[in-house]
Protein backbone atom coordinates (compact mmCIF):
# COMPACT_ATOMS: atom_id res chain seq x y z
CA UNK A 1 0.00 0.00 0.00
CA UNK A 2 1.14 3.56 -0.75
CA UNK A 3 2.69 4.89 2.45
CA UNK A 4 1.57 8.43 1.57
CA UNK A 5 -2.05 7.37 1.26
CA UNK A 6 -4.45 9.24 3.53
CA UNK A 7 -5.45 7.25 6.60
CA UNK A 8 -9.09 6.20 6.44
CA UNK A 9 -10.44 3.61 8.89
CA UNK A 10 -13.93 2.27 9.41
CA UNK A 11 -16.09 0.69 12.08
CA UNK A 12 -18.62 -1.53 10.35
CA UNK A 13 -21.15 -3.10 12.75
CA UNK A 14 -24.35 -4.93 11.88
CA UNK A 15 -27.60 -3.40 13.22
CA UNK A 16 -28.72 -6.57 14.94
CA UNK A 17 -28.80 -5.67 18.65
CA UNK A 18 -26.83 -4.20 21.53
CA UNK A 19 -23.26 -3.00 21.02
CA UNK A 20 -20.86 -5.36 22.80
CA UNK A 21 -17.90 -3.79 24.59
CA UNK A 22 -15.62 -5.66 22.17
CA UNK A 23 -17.26 -3.79 19.32
CA UNK A 24 -16.79 -0.49 21.10
CA UNK A 25 -13.10 -1.30 21.63
CA UNK A 26 -12.74 -1.97 17.90
CA UNK A 27 -14.35 1.39 17.18
CA UNK A 28 -12.10 3.04 19.76
CA UNK A 29 -8.86 1.67 18.30
CA UNK A 30 -9.98 2.79 14.84
CA UNK A 31 -10.76 6.23 16.21
CA UNK A 32 -7.46 6.58 18.11
CA UNK A 33 -5.42 5.58 15.06
CA UNK A 34 -7.32 7.94 12.76
CA UNK A 35 -6.98 10.89 15.11
CA UNK A 36 -3.29 10.22 15.72
CA UNK A 37 -2.57 10.01 11.99
CA UNK A 38 -4.75 12.96 11.01
CA UNK A 39 -7.11 10.65 9.13
CA UNK A 40 -10.84 9.94 8.94
CA UNK A 41 -12.97 7.62 11.04
CA UNK A 42 -15.92 6.16 9.12
CA UNK A 43 -19.04 4.43 10.42
CA UNK A 44 -20.50 2.02 7.87
CA UNK A 45 -23.64 0.03 8.68
CA UNK A 46 -23.39 -3.54 7.35
CA UNK A 47 -27.02 -4.56 6.98
CA UNK A 48 -26.77 -7.01 4.11
CA UNK A 49 -28.41 -9.75 6.20
CA UNK A 50 -31.94 -8.38 6.27
CA UNK A 51 -33.23 -11.39 8.21
CA UNK A 52 -31.24 -10.26 11.27
CA UNK A 53 -31.99 -6.54 10.97
CA UNK A 54 -33.45 -5.04 14.16
CA UNK A 55 -35.27 -1.69 14.03
CA UNK A 56 -33.60 0.97 16.16
CA UNK A 57 -30.22 -0.79 16.28
CA UNK A 58 -28.53 1.62 13.88
CA UNK A 59 -29.52 4.70 15.89
CA UNK A 60 -28.45 2.88 19.05
CA UNK A 61 -24.97 2.25 17.61
CA UNK A 62 -24.55 5.92 16.75
CA UNK A 63 -25.76 6.94 20.22
CA UNK A 64 -23.21 4.62 21.83
CA UNK A 65 -20.34 6.12 19.85
CA UNK A 66 -21.52 9.63 20.70
CA UNK A 67 -21.71 8.78 24.42
CA UNK A 68 -18.14 7.44 24.29
CA UNK A 69 -16.94 10.63 22.60
CA UNK A 70 -15.76 8.84 19.46
CA UNK A 71 -18.28 10.10 16.92
CA UNK A 72 -17.37 9.30 13.29
CA UNK A 73 -16.36 11.83 10.66
CA UNK A 74 -18.53 10.10 8.06
CA UNK A 75 -21.66 8.01 8.68
CA UNK A 76 -25.23 7.45 7.46
CA UNK A 77 -26.27 10.34 9.68
CA UNK A 78 -23.44 12.76 8.85
CA UNK A 79 -22.88 11.80 5.22
CA UNK A 80 -19.62 12.29 3.35
CA UNK A 81 -17.94 12.00 -0.03
CA UNK A 82 -17.88 8.18 -0.02
CA UNK A 83 -21.52 7.44 0.71
CA UNK A 84 -23.97 5.85 0.97
CA UNK A 85 -22.78 4.54 4.35
CA UNK A 86 -25.42 1.86 4.68
CA UNK A 87 -24.82 -1.34 2.70
CA UNK A 88 -28.49 -1.84 1.86
CA UNK A 89 -28.31 1.52 0.04
CA UNK A 90 -25.34 0.26 -1.98
CA UNK A 91 -27.03 -2.92 -3.23
CA UNK A 92 -26.58 -2.14 -6.92
CA UNK A 93 -22.82 -1.84 -6.45
CA UNK A 94 -22.20 -5.47 -5.68
CA UNK A 95 -23.75 -7.59 -8.45
CA UNK A 96 -21.44 -6.22 -11.14
CA UNK A 97 -18.41 -7.37 -9.19
CA UNK A 98 -19.89 -10.80 -8.55
CA UNK A 99 -20.57 -11.14 -12.28
CA UNK A 100 -17.04 -9.93 -13.06
CA UNK A 101 -15.59 -12.64 -10.81
CA UNK A 102 -17.67 -15.30 -12.58
CA UNK A 103 -16.63 -14.01 -16.00
CA UNK A 104 -12.96 -14.08 -15.00
CA UNK A 105 -13.21 -17.65 -13.68
CA UNK A 106 -12.80 -16.77 -9.98
CA UNK A 107 -16.41 -17.51 -8.99
CA UNK A 108 -19.37 -19.53 -10.21
CA UNK A 109 -23.15 -19.78 -10.08
CA UNK A 110 -24.52 -22.38 -7.66
CA UNK A 111 -28.13 -23.52 -8.23
CA UNK A 112 -28.42 -25.97 -5.34
CA UNK A 113 -31.66 -25.56 -3.40
CA UNK A 114 -31.81 -25.35 0.37
CA UNK A 115 -33.34 -28.83 0.43
CA UNK A 116 -30.53 -30.27 -1.68
CA UNK A 117 -27.90 -28.75 0.61
CA UNK A 118 -29.74 -30.09 3.68
CA UNK A 119 -29.63 -33.54 2.14
CA UNK A 120 -25.87 -33.20 1.67
CA UNK A 121 -25.43 -32.17 5.31
CA UNK A 122 -27.37 -35.19 6.49
CA UNK A 123 -25.25 -37.50 4.36
CA UNK A 124 -21.99 -35.79 5.26
CA UNK A 125 -21.91 -34.40 8.85
CA UNK A 126 -18.88 -32.22 8.07
CA UNK A 127 -20.18 -31.09 4.70
CA UNK A 128 -18.65 -27.98 3.20
CA UNK A 129 -19.02 -26.68 -0.35
CA UNK A 130 -15.46 -26.80 -1.68
CA UNK A 131 -13.08 -28.09 -4.33
CA UNK A 132 -13.63 -31.56 -2.91
CA UNK A 133 -17.24 -31.80 -4.05
CA UNK A 134 -18.17 -28.79 -6.19
CA UNK A 135 -18.03 -30.81 -9.42
CA UNK A 136 -20.60 -33.24 -7.93
CA UNK A 137 -23.00 -30.43 -6.96
CA UNK A 138 -25.34 -28.31 -9.05
CA UNK A 139 -23.41 -25.29 -10.30
CA UNK A 140 -21.96 -23.67 -13.40
CA UNK A 141 -18.73 -25.65 -12.98
CA UNK A 142 -20.45 -29.05 -13.10
CA UNK A 143 -23.30 -28.30 -15.52
CA UNK A 144 -22.98 -27.92 -19.30
CA UNK A 145 -22.84 -24.24 -20.36
CA UNK A 146 -26.15 -24.57 -22.19
CA UNK A 147 -27.93 -25.82 -19.06
CA UNK A 148 -26.36 -23.05 -16.96
CA UNK A 149 -27.54 -20.47 -19.48
CA UNK A 150 -31.05 -21.92 -19.47
CA UNK A 151 -31.28 -21.84 -15.68
CA UNK A 152 -30.15 -18.22 -15.63
CA UNK A 153 -32.53 -17.23 -18.41
CA UNK A 154 -35.47 -18.89 -16.66
CA UNK A 155 -34.74 -17.04 -13.43
CA UNK A 156 -33.78 -20.09 -11.41
CA UNK A 157 -32.56 -18.97 -7.97
CA UNK A 158 -28.81 -19.07 -7.53
CA UNK A 159 -25.98 -17.80 -5.40
CA UNK A 160 -22.49 -16.81 -6.51
CA UNK A 161 -19.64 -18.63 -4.78
CA UNK A 162 -15.92 -17.90 -4.85
CA UNK A 163 -13.87 -20.62 -6.52
CA UNK A 164 -11.15 -21.20 -3.95
CA UNK A 165 -7.87 -22.40 -5.48
CA UNK A 166 -6.80 -25.91 -4.61
CA UNK A 167 -3.12 -25.53 -3.75
CA UNK A 168 -2.24 -21.95 -2.88
CA UNK A 169 -0.79 -20.45 0.28
CA UNK A 170 -2.43 -17.13 1.05
CA UNK A 171 -0.30 -14.84 3.19
CA UNK A 172 -1.65 -12.05 5.37
CA UNK A 173 0.70 -9.35 6.66
CA UNK A 174 -0.95 -8.37 9.91
CA UNK A 175 0.22 -5.26 11.76
CA UNK A 176 -0.19 -7.04 15.10
CA UNK A 177 0.48 -10.70 14.33
CA UNK A 178 3.06 -10.49 11.56
CA UNK A 179 2.72 -12.90 8.62
CA UNK A 180 -0.16 -15.36 8.92
CA UNK A 181 -0.45 -18.11 6.29
CA UNK A 182 -3.53 -20.01 5.12
CA UNK A 183 -3.81 -23.08 2.87
CA UNK A 184 -6.53 -22.42 0.31
CA UNK A 185 -7.49 -26.10 0.05
CA UNK A 186 -8.80 -25.99 3.62
CA UNK A 187 -11.25 -23.15 2.93
CA UNK A 188 -14.73 -23.69 1.51
CA UNK A 189 -16.23 -21.82 -1.43
CA UNK A 190 -17.94 -18.96 0.41
CA UNK A 191 -21.14 -17.44 -0.93
CA UNK A 192 -20.48 -13.94 -2.28
CA UNK A 193 -23.91 -13.00 -3.60
CA UNK A 194 -27.12 -14.38 -2.11
CA UNK A 195 -30.23 -15.42 -4.00
CA UNK A 196 -31.99 -12.17 -3.03
CA UNK A 197 -29.25 -10.17 -4.75
CA UNK A 198 -27.69 -8.97 -1.51
CA UNK A 199 -23.97 -9.57 -1.04
CA UNK A 200 -22.59 -11.54 1.86
CA UNK A 201 -20.12 -9.92 4.21
CA UNK A 202 -17.19 -11.31 2.20
CA UNK A 203 -17.99 -9.51 -1.05
CA UNK A 204 -19.51 -6.39 0.46
CA UNK A 205 -16.63 -5.65 2.83
CA UNK A 206 -14.07 -5.79 0.03
CA UNK A 207 -16.10 -3.70 -2.42
CA UNK A 208 -16.98 -1.12 0.23
CA UNK A 209 -13.44 -0.84 1.59
CA UNK A 210 -12.20 -0.29 -1.96
CA UNK A 211 -14.81 2.25 -2.93
CA UNK A 212 -14.43 4.12 0.37
CA UNK A 213 -10.62 4.18 0.05
CA UNK A 214 -10.13 2.48 3.43
CA UNK A 215 -6.42 2.39 4.25
CA UNK A 216 -6.36 0.30 7.45
CA UNK A 217 -8.73 -2.33 8.81
CA UNK A 218 -8.93 -2.93 12.55
CA UNK A 219 -11.25 -5.82 13.36
CA UNK A 220 -11.63 -8.61 15.88
CA UNK A 221 -9.54 -11.77 15.85
CA UNK A 222 -12.68 -13.79 15.09
CA UNK A 223 -12.51 -12.46 11.50
CA UNK A 224 -9.03 -13.88 10.92
CA UNK A 225 -10.31 -17.11 9.25
CA UNK A 226 -12.12 -14.95 6.66
CA UNK A 227 -8.98 -13.02 5.74
CA UNK A 228 -7.75 -15.36 2.93
CA UNK A 229 -11.08 -15.07 1.12
CA UNK A 230 -10.90 -11.28 1.34
CA UNK A 231 -7.26 -11.15 0.23
CA UNK A 232 -8.07 -13.29 -2.83
CA UNK A 233 -11.04 -11.06 -3.69
CA UNK A 234 -8.82 -7.98 -3.57
CA UNK A 235 -6.49 -9.78 -5.97
CA UNK A 236 -9.18 -11.24 -8.26
CA UNK A 237 -10.90 -7.85 -8.63
CA UNK A 238 -7.60 -6.24 -9.62
CA UNK A 239 -7.32 -4.07 -6.52
CA UNK A 240 -4.34 -5.69 -4.77
CA UNK A 241 -2.34 -2.44 -4.76
CA UNK A 242 -5.23 -0.64 -3.04
CA UNK A 243 -5.73 -3.28 -0.35
CA UNK A 244 -5.73 -1.86 3.18
CA UNK A 245 -3.32 -2.90 5.90
CA UNK A 246 -4.80 -5.33 8.40
CA UNK A 247 -4.80 -5.53 12.18
CA UNK A 248 -6.73 -8.31 13.92
CA UNK A 249 -7.37 -7.33 17.53
CA UNK A 250 -7.17 -9.86 20.40
CA UNK A 251 -10.39 -11.17 21.89
CA UNK A 252 -11.87 -9.88 25.13
CA UNK A 253 -12.13 -13.01 27.24
CA UNK A 254 -14.52 -14.00 30.00
CA UNK A 255 -13.18 -13.47 33.55
CA UNK A 256 -13.37 -17.15 34.45
CA UNK A 257 -12.26 -19.91 32.15
CA UNK A 258 -11.48 -19.45 28.48
CA UNK A 259 -13.34 -18.11 25.49
CA UNK A 260 -14.78 -14.84 24.27
CA UNK A 261 -16.80 -12.74 26.71
CA UNK A 262 -20.50 -13.05 25.90
CA UNK A 263 -23.74 -11.50 27.09
CA UNK A 264 -24.48 -14.82 28.80
CA UNK A 265 -21.27 -14.45 30.84
CA UNK A 266 -22.31 -10.96 31.90
CA UNK A 267 -25.75 -12.20 32.96
CA UNK A 268 -24.17 -15.07 34.85
CA UNK A 269 -21.58 -12.95 36.66
CA UNK A 270 -23.69 -9.84 37.21
CA UNK A 271 -22.22 -7.17 34.96
CA UNK A 272 -23.15 -5.59 31.62
CA UNK A 273 -21.43 -6.30 28.32
CA UNK A 274 -23.25 -3.63 26.28
CA UNK A 275 -22.19 0.01 26.20
CA UNK A 276 -25.73 1.28 26.85
CA UNK A 277 -29.12 -0.14 27.70
CA UNK A 278 -30.52 -2.13 24.79
CA UNK A 279 -34.25 -2.80 24.53
CA UNK A 280 -34.86 -5.48 21.92
CA UNK A 281 -38.09 -4.64 20.07
CA UNK A 282 -38.46 -8.24 18.89
CA UNK A 283 -38.25 -9.89 22.31
CA UNK A 284 -39.16 -6.91 24.54
CA UNK A 285 -36.12 -7.78 26.66
CA UNK A 286 -34.12 -4.96 28.27
CA UNK A 287 -30.39 -5.58 28.64
CA UNK A 288 -28.56 -3.18 30.94
CA UNK A 289 -25.54 -1.21 29.76
CA UNK A 290 -22.49 0.39 31.33
CA UNK A 291 -23.92 3.89 31.00
CA UNK A 292 -27.11 3.10 32.90
CA UNK A 293 -25.20 1.21 35.58
CA UNK A 294 -23.46 4.50 36.37
CA UNK A 295 -20.23 4.37 34.38
CA UNK A 296 -18.72 7.58 33.10
CA UNK A 297 -17.86 7.49 29.39
CA UNK A 298 -14.28 8.52 30.23
CA UNK A 299 -13.92 5.48 32.49
CA UNK A 300 -15.53 3.14 29.97
CA UNK A 301 -13.21 4.29 27.17
CA UNK A 302 -10.19 4.15 29.49
CA UNK A 303 -10.83 0.57 30.60
CA UNK A 304 -11.51 -0.60 27.04
CA UNK A 305 -8.26 0.90 25.77
CA UNK A 306 -6.29 -1.13 28.30
CA UNK A 307 -7.92 -4.40 27.29
CA UNK A 308 -5.17 -5.64 25.01
CA UNK A 309 -3.06 -2.46 24.89
CA UNK A 310 -0.75 -0.51 27.16
CA UNK A 311 1.71 2.32 26.63
CA UNK A 312 4.61 0.47 28.25
CA UNK A 313 4.42 2.42 31.51
CA UNK A 314 2.59 1.96 34.81
CA UNK A 315 0.05 4.65 33.92
CA UNK A 316 -3.53 3.41 34.02
CA UNK A 317 -5.68 6.54 33.86
CA UNK A 318 -5.77 8.16 30.41
CA UNK A 319 -7.87 10.92 28.95
CA UNK A 320 -9.01 10.46 25.37
CA UNK A 321 -6.41 13.00 24.22
CA UNK A 322 -3.69 11.08 26.06
CA UNK A 323 -4.81 7.84 24.42
CA UNK A 324 -4.66 9.50 21.00
CA UNK A 325 -1.16 10.74 21.73
CA UNK A 326 0.21 7.48 23.11
CA UNK A 327 -1.65 4.84 21.07
CA UNK A 328 0.60 2.51 19.08
CA UNK A 329 0.02 -0.71 17.20
CA UNK A 330 3.27 -2.12 18.54
CA UNK A 331 1.80 -2.15 22.06
CA UNK A 332 -1.31 -4.19 21.15
CA UNK A 333 -1.07 -7.73 22.49
CA UNK A 334 -1.53 -10.79 20.31
CA UNK A 335 -3.19 -12.75 23.13
CA UNK A 336 -6.68 -12.24 24.50
CA UNK A 337 -7.40 -9.95 27.45
CA UNK A 338 -9.53 -11.18 30.35
CA UNK A 339 -12.27 -8.78 31.37
CA UNK A 340 -12.11 -7.89 35.07
CA UNK A 341 -15.26 -6.18 36.34
CA UNK A 342 -13.66 -5.28 39.66
CA UNK A 343 -10.95 -3.43 37.73
CA UNK A 344 -13.64 -1.79 35.62
CA UNK A 345 -15.28 -0.53 38.81
CA UNK A 346 -11.93 0.83 39.97
CA UNK A 347 -11.58 2.82 36.75
CA UNK A 348 -15.01 4.32 37.25
CA UNK A 349 -14.34 5.18 40.89
CA UNK A 350 -11.12 6.94 39.94
CA UNK A 351 -12.77 8.84 37.10
CA UNK A 352 -15.61 9.99 39.32
CA UNK A 353 -13.05 11.36 41.77
CA UNK A 354 -11.13 13.26 39.09
CA UNK A 355 -14.18 14.61 37.23
CA UNK A 356 -15.19 18.20 37.92
CA UNK A 357 -18.26 18.36 40.16
CA UNK A 358 -20.10 20.64 37.74
CA UNK A 359 -19.85 17.99 35.02
CA UNK A 360 -21.57 15.44 37.27
CA UNK A 361 -24.42 17.61 38.55
CA UNK A 362 -26.79 17.14 35.55
CA UNK A 363 -26.63 13.36 35.88
CA UNK A 364 -27.12 13.51 39.65
CA UNK A 365 -30.08 15.86 39.22
CA UNK A 366 -31.65 13.31 36.89
CA UNK A 367 -30.91 10.53 39.38
CA UNK A 368 -32.63 12.43 42.19
CA UNK A 369 -35.63 13.10 39.94
CA UNK A 370 -35.93 9.34 39.35
CA UNK A 371 -36.33 9.03 43.14
CA UNK A 372 -38.95 11.77 43.35
CA UNK A 373 -36.63 14.63 44.37
CA UNK A 374 -37.36 17.36 41.82
CA UNK A 375 -36.47 20.61 43.58
CA UNK A 376 -32.73 20.63 44.25
CA UNK A 377 -30.55 23.65 44.79
CA UNK A 378 -27.41 23.29 42.66
CA UNK A 379 -25.17 24.70 45.39
CA UNK A 380 -26.62 22.25 47.90
CA UNK A 381 -26.16 19.35 45.49
CA UNK A 382 -22.56 20.35 44.83
CA UNK A 383 -21.87 20.46 48.56
CA UNK A 384 -23.33 16.99 49.07
CA UNK A 385 -21.30 15.61 46.15
CA UNK A 386 -18.12 16.95 47.74
CA UNK A 387 -18.91 14.99 50.91
CA UNK A 388 -19.66 11.63 49.27
CA UNK A 389 -17.66 11.70 46.03
CA UNK A 390 -14.88 9.44 47.30
CA UNK A 391 -17.49 6.83 48.24
CA UNK A 392 -18.99 6.46 44.75
CA UNK A 393 -18.12 3.51 42.55
CA UNK A 394 -21.02 4.26 40.21
CA UNK A 395 -22.94 7.49 39.84
CA UNK A 396 -26.01 5.47 40.79
CA UNK A 397 -24.40 4.95 44.24
CA UNK A 398 -25.11 8.60 44.99
CA UNK A 399 -28.64 7.80 46.12
CA UNK A 400 -27.54 5.14 48.60
CA UNK A 401 -24.75 7.35 49.90
CA UNK A 402 -26.56 10.67 50.02
CA UNK A 403 -30.35 10.27 49.92
CA UNK A 404 -30.64 11.38 53.57
CA UNK A 405 -29.46 14.85 52.59
CA UNK A 406 -32.63 15.31 50.54
CA UNK A 407 -35.23 13.51 52.65
CA UNK A 408 -35.52 12.57 56.30
CA UNK A 409 -34.97 8.94 57.32
CA UNK A 410 -37.99 6.68 56.91
CA UNK A 411 -36.71 4.37 59.63
CA UNK A 412 -33.88 4.02 62.14
CA UNK A 413 -31.39 1.25 62.82
CA UNK A 414 -32.64 0.91 66.41
CA UNK A 415 -30.83 -2.38 66.93
CA UNK A 416 -27.53 -0.48 66.87
CA UNK A 417 -28.43 1.58 69.96
CA UNK A 418 -31.41 -0.04 71.65
CA UNK A 419 -29.50 -2.43 73.94
CA UNK A 420 -27.44 0.41 75.45
CA UNK A 421 -30.05 3.17 75.42
CA UNK A 422 -30.94 4.59 78.86
CA UNK A 423 -32.41 7.66 80.54
CA UNK A 424 -28.99 9.24 80.97
CA UNK A 425 -28.37 9.22 77.21
CA UNK A 426 -31.87 10.48 76.53
CA UNK A 427 -31.25 13.39 78.93
CA UNK A 428 -27.98 14.18 77.16
CA UNK A 429 -29.78 14.57 73.81
CA UNK A 430 -32.60 16.63 75.33
CA UNK A 431 -29.98 19.03 76.67
CA UNK A 432 -27.97 18.92 73.39
CA UNK A 433 -31.05 19.77 71.32
CA UNK A 434 -31.72 22.81 73.47
CA UNK A 435 -28.13 24.02 73.17
CA UNK A 436 -27.90 23.43 69.42
CA UNK A 437 -31.04 25.45 68.77
CA UNK A 438 -28.97 28.56 69.52
CA UNK A 439 -25.48 27.36 68.57
CA UNK A 440 -23.24 29.56 66.39
CA UNK A 441 -21.33 29.41 64.12
CA UNK A 442 -22.94 26.40 62.44
CA UNK A 443 -19.75 24.92 60.98
CA UNK A 444 -18.47 21.35 61.09
CA UNK A 445 -15.32 21.98 63.15
CA UNK A 446 -17.09 24.13 65.74
CA UNK A 447 -19.95 21.63 66.04
CA UNK A 448 -17.54 18.76 66.53
CA UNK A 449 -15.53 20.55 69.22
CA UNK A 450 -18.69 21.59 71.09
CA UNK A 451 -20.29 18.13 70.89
CA UNK A 452 -17.15 16.33 72.10
CA UNK A 453 -16.69 18.71 75.01
CA UNK A 454 -20.30 18.03 76.02
CA UNK A 455 -19.62 14.28 75.96
CA UNK A 456 -16.53 14.71 78.14
CA UNK A 457 -18.51 16.80 80.61
CA UNK A 458 -21.20 14.10 80.77
CA UNK A 459 -18.73 11.42 81.79
CA UNK A 460 -20.11 9.03 79.16
CA UNK A 461 -18.08 7.31 76.42
CA UNK A 462 -17.56 9.03 73.10
CA UNK A 463 -18.72 6.10 70.96
CA UNK A 464 -21.95 5.65 72.93
CA UNK A 465 -23.12 9.15 71.98
CA UNK A 466 -21.62 9.55 68.51
CA UNK A 467 -23.48 6.62 66.96
CA UNK A 468 -26.97 7.67 68.17
CA UNK A 469 -26.33 11.16 66.78
CA UNK A 470 -25.46 9.74 63.39
CA UNK A 471 -28.50 7.45 63.34
CA UNK A 472 -30.78 10.35 64.24
CA UNK A 473 -29.52 12.28 61.22
CA UNK A 474 -29.26 9.55 58.55
CA UNK A 475 -31.13 6.51 59.86
CA UNK A 476 -28.19 4.10 60.01
CA UNK A 477 -24.49 3.51 60.54
CA UNK A 478 -23.30 5.06 57.29
CA UNK A 479 -22.48 8.33 55.59
CA UNK A 480 -19.58 10.80 55.70
CA UNK A 481 -18.26 12.61 58.77
CA UNK A 482 -21.31 13.18 60.97
CA UNK A 483 -20.50 16.82 61.74
CA UNK A 484 -20.11 17.52 58.02
CA UNK A 485 -23.60 16.07 57.62
CA UNK A 486 -24.98 18.30 60.39
CA UNK A 487 -23.25 21.37 58.97
CA UNK A 488 -24.73 20.70 55.55
CA UNK A 489 -28.24 19.96 56.83
CA UNK A 490 -28.28 23.22 58.75
CA UNK A 491 -29.39 24.01 62.30
CA UNK A 492 -33.16 23.75 61.81
CA UNK A 493 -33.08 20.43 59.98
CA UNK A 494 -30.47 18.89 62.30
CA UNK A 495 -32.46 19.79 65.42
CA UNK A 496 -35.70 18.54 63.86
CA UNK A 497 -34.12 15.18 63.02
CA UNK A 498 -32.64 14.87 66.50
CA UNK A 499 -36.08 15.41 68.05
CA UNK A 500 -37.70 12.80 65.81
CA UNK A 501 -34.87 10.33 66.36
CA UNK A 502 -34.90 10.83 70.11
CA UNK A 503 -38.62 10.12 70.19
CA UNK A 504 -38.12 6.90 68.19
CA UNK A 505 -35.28 5.76 70.45
CA UNK A 506 -37.30 6.45 73.62
CA UNK A 507 -40.41 4.66 72.36
CA UNK A 508 -38.37 1.60 71.39
CA UNK A 509 -36.50 1.45 74.69
CA UNK A 510 -37.19 -1.71 76.76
Amino acid sequence: MDQDRKVRVRFAPSPTGGLHLGGVRTALFNYLFARQQGGSFVLRIEDTDQTRFVPGAEAYIQDCLAWCGIAPDESPERGGAYGPYRQSDRKLNYRQYAEQLVADGYAYYAFDTAEELDTQRKRHPNFRYSHENRLQLRNSLSLPPAETGELLENGHPYVVRIKMPIDETVNLDDMIRGTVSFESALIDDKVLLKADGMPTYHLAVVVDDYQMAISHVFRGEEWLPSAPVHILLWEYLGWRNAMPQWAHLPLILKPDGNGKLSKRDGDRLGFPVYAMNWHDPKTDVLTKGFREMGFLPEAFVNLLALLGWNDGSDQELFTLDELIDKFSLERISKSGAKFDFEKAKWFNHEWIKRTDDNDLLPQLTALLADHGIHEVDEKQLSGVLTLVKDRLTFLSDFWAQASFFFKRPDSYDLSAVQSRWNEEKAAFFVDMITKLENFNPWHSAELEAFYKLAIQASGMKMGELMLPFRIMLVGGKFGPHVFDIAAHLGREETVARMKTGLKAFTQAAP
